[in-house]
């Protein structure tokens, strides 16, 4: 061989000390050039994946996001549940991981990377392309148009900007302890988990609380003071205008006018009883006790009455009724449904039970209904809690949308979407699956997942009024229309 041959074969070759071995002991091992450049492009092909864990986590978080769900969501509502989940994978991939490095099972190659990433991908693709199937199914039966590329499209921006904010966060924490020091750095966070539980978190509470306040003082000029003595807030009123809050301004000044409608807000008087005898009292004066139909309407949290049940229970009793509300809170129904539930049964057993004492005293009463959505049906349900049969104290009762689908039910009309989330919801849901006896079948309904039906679920809760008519927890005139009969 020339010296020109022998100079190339050995330009094809990669020379390596073996470890442990001097100099002159050195033995040389000859690899080809092309074998070493395909290793170097499998390595950075590999290590510009995600470890095979992550993309476990990554396409867990995406199929339960994409799980089918309850009611139609848009673009953003899609995507901020699927980077909170992603971000609760990434998480749980990184406690694990620290895990399992302090172990044999954390050592290993990264020769699987490629093909778990690339499975994946696809699942994540096809889990699009049966949600999208589902979405469809469920604008359909709504009424609402269908979804297409560009909706998927702003899900991936929306996720991927969620995820990439928060993660940087993360590696900014990080950065700042390893500048402070261990000991630095959990002084600080004790200092900073001091200070907002003592500071921080009260503020939030209180700018809460005042948020709710004002949104319930709120004088919407589009709500005209009515003028009728039959309707509370008018200038013969005990219950001043002003002190009804947002939702009793609309409830009073609503149409139609035939009957007489009540209502009693927070700052109508300074405690229950007091509101409850100024209920009474706007009952004789506006003459709701000379009707002959009288329906205690128990609110919603904030204080709502759907003004279709209004409508309804007019129509159902030709304007010859009166409807008599009282607000026992001014915070949105899940809030009250966790912290103050007590009150809105506190609320309805003391006004129902007032006006039984008080129609005993009359030779020819009003007949008596109850009626509630949402809370105000827990809230209602919780006066014949104790009893065997509600006819006995009621003509009717008609309870709409409850929470859980809980509500009491002898001899009561329940109305219940299949789509209402807040029918479906329950702590249960995370092993059970939901009670639907008594739903109408509005929409087509999932298959129930553990877990995955109660994030879902969980999720639908936010856009329940959202919903078309007729759907999700919206419901429409029946339920007055649907009151039955003594």
């Amino acid at each position: 061989m020339s010296i020109i041959e022998s100079n190339t074969a050995a330009a094809q070759y990669e020379w390596t000390d073996l470890p442990g071995e001097t100099t002159q002991e050195r033995r040389v091992t000859a690899r080809p050039q092309s074998e070493r450049r395909k290793a170097s492009a499998a390595q950075r092909i590999r290590s510009a994946v995600p470890r095979s864990g992550t993309s476990i986590a990554i396409t867990v978080a995406c199929l339960v996001s994409l799980a089918p769900g309850l009611l139609p969501r848009t673009p953003s509502a899609q995507a901020v549940l699927t980077g909170l989940l992603v971000l609760l994978g990434l998480a749980a991939a990184a406690g694990t991981r620290i895990i399992l490095g302090r172990t044999r099972f954390g050592t290993g190659s990264g020769r699987f990377r490629v093909p778990v990433f690339t499975g994946a991908a696809l699942l994540v693709v096809g889990a699009g392309v049966l949600a999208t199937r589902w979405q469809n199914r469920l604008r359909e039966a709504m009424g609402v148009s269908p979804i297409g590329p560009g909706y998927w499209i702003r899900w991936l921006i929306g996720a991927l900007l969620l995820v990439g904010a928060v993660v940087g966060i993360c590696h900014g924490i990080r950065w700042a302890v390893r500048r402070l020091g261990r000991a630095r750095a959990v002084a600080t966070g004790t200092v900073l988990a001091l200070t907002g539980h003592f500071m921080l978190v009260p503020a939030v509470v209180d700018w809460r609380q005042a948020a709710y306040a004002s949104a319930d003082a709120y004088m919407d000029p589009a709500v005209v003071q009515p003028v009728s003595p039959t309707r509370s807030g008018s200038p013969e009123s005990g219950a001043v205008w002003s002190t009804l809050g947002s939702q009793g301004r609309r409830f009073v000044a609503g149409e139609p006018a035939r009957a007489v409608r009540v209502y009693v807000g927070l700052h109508s008087a300074p405690n229950l009883d007091a509101r409850v005898e100024l209920a009474i009292r706007e009952l004789e004066r506006s003459g709701g006790l000379q009707r002959r139909h009288l329906v205690v309407a128990v609110p919603t949290g904030s204080g709502w009455i759907d003004g279709s049940a209004a409508m309804g229970i007019d129509e159902r009793f030709g304007g010859d009724v009166a409807v008599v509300g009282l607000q026992y809170s001014n915070a949105p129904s899940w809030v009250t449904f966790i912290f103050r539930r007590k009150a809105a049964e506190e609320s309805a057993r003391a006004l129902y039970t007032a006006l039984e004492e008080r129609l005993s005293r009359m030779s020819q009463p009003p007949k008596l209904y109850i009626y509630g959505q949402s809370l105000g049906a827990l809230g209602g349900s919780s006066v014949f809690a104790d009893d065997a049969d509600q006819d006995r104290r009621s003509c009717a009762a008609l309870w709409a949308g409850p929470p859980g689908n809980a509500a009491h039910r002898a001899g009561a009309t329940v109305l219940a979407n299949a789509s209402d989330p807040v029918v479906h919801w329950s702590p249960s849901l995370l092993w059970k699956a939901p009670d639907l006896g008594d739903t109408r079948p509005d929409a087509p309904v999932p298959q129930w997942l553990p877990v995955v039906s109660f994030v879902q679920t969980s999720a639908d809760l936010l856009a329940a009024l959202d919903a078309p008519p007729g759907h999700g927890h919206r419901y429409g005139t029946d339920q007055g229309t649907a009151l039955g009969t003594c």
